[in-house]
């Protein structure tokens, strides 16, 4: 049976008008009020119909961005910095969590290009990028952040951290680590994969061992890292690369709980992407990766509002760069410095 806006309405606690008012955007409805109506669309699967292309050809004057782990400072801190951004240009955010499900993520594209927003940001975590594709409508404005395709139909603003991690591993080596892991996110990821084949091109010019039970994956979400350093640490690691910043907090933390000394017993090599004064305390016995996560959130409230007034324009990809901080060394390196 077809999902209705009385549906919608009953089981977010308000009235058909209050549903439309918040999709169509023609009345102020708090922001309280606008999460119960939108968890209640994606719970039903709602989709408008007519007064969704009744408005399509006027801008809603607001971007939907879609994030795997709201509750990850990474994107929290990016998600700030986009609003940020579309807000000194008179749009809003709308923001939805997809909880690294690919489930989630397709409802979520069908009720947000539905009419709902002008333009998506999407820190994709779908596997497939066919099955991505075939839920854009044509034309409709959308920028990948973070997370991209091989494939570059659609504009893109990510991070490139295969540098950092070669010249981190090969760092580690020249010290006298001999077995070196990693904890990368999860293996679909374009992110994932960057990071993994930096380690593993660094293992190999360096001569380290190439064992793939010193290579663990986690993912965005909070207590994932606590498994995977337990799997390492049995392989006798003496060095571990963590390549997310939510996961290397984590190490950090459990590190110290095991009495387990960074710089002495263990070498360690952090993603820093928010929160820097937490790791600042710990700079001078591990090395860093540092992610420009404002910049990356406002170069994507940029691009996205540049596809909204031109949708037809030429995709664009820009790769911001990380910075790497060896420990103890007083500033950070960029490109250039390498």
């Amino acid at each position: 049976m077809k999902v209705t806006i009385s549906d919608v309405a009953h089981l977010a606690g308000v009235s058909t008008a209050t549903v439309s008012h918040t999709i169509n955007n023609t009345r102020y409805v708090s922001g309280e009020t606008k999460e119960k109506v939108y968890r209640a669309i994606a719970e039903l699967g709602y989709t408008p119909d007519a007064s969704a292309r009744s408005f399509r050809t006027g801008k809603k004057k607001t971007i939907g961005f879609i994030v795997p782990d709201i509750s990850n400072k990474f994107f929290a801190t990016m998600i700030e910095s986009v609003e940020n951004h579309l807000s000194a240009h008179g749009y809003h955010l709308i923001i939805a969590n997809t909880k690294e499900s690919m489930e989630r993520e397709e409802n979520t594209i069908r009720l947000l290009t539905a009419g709902l927003v002008d333009g998506l940001l999407i820190a994709s975590t779908i596997d497939d990028f066919a099955r991505f594709d075939a839920l854009i409508p044509p034309g409709f404005p959308v920028v990948l952040v973070d997370r991209t395709f091989e494939e570059k139909k659609y504009s893109s603003i990510c991070v490139s951290n295969f540098q950092p991690i070669y010249r981190s591993v090969c760092r580690l080596a020249g010290k006298g680590a001999t077995r070196v892991g990693i904890i990368g996110g999860l293996p679909r990821l374009s992110t994932t994969k960057e990071r993994i084949f930096a380690y593993q091109q660094a293992v190999t010019d360096c001569g380290l061992a190439q064992d793939e039970g010193l290579i663990r994956y986690g993912d965005s979400m909070e207590n994932s890292a606590r498994v995977c350093l337990d799997e390492l640490l049995t392989e006798n690691c003496d060095a571990i690369v963590v390549c997310q910043g939510l996961m290397a907090s984590e190490t950090i933390s459990y590190l110290n709980l095991k009495n387990i000394r960074l710089g002495e017993d263990i070498d360690l090599v952090s993603f820093v992407d928010y929160d820097y004064d937490f790791y600042q305390l710990y700079s001078n016995r591990m090395d860093s990766i540092i992610q420009p996560v404002e910049e990356l959130g406002d170069a994507a409230g940029e691009q996205i509002l540049r596809r909204v007034e031109a949708p037809d324009a030429p995709v664009f990809e820009k790769v911001l760069t990380s910075a790497y901080k060896p420990c103890g060394f007083s500033g950070v390196q960029s490109h250039s410095e390498r």
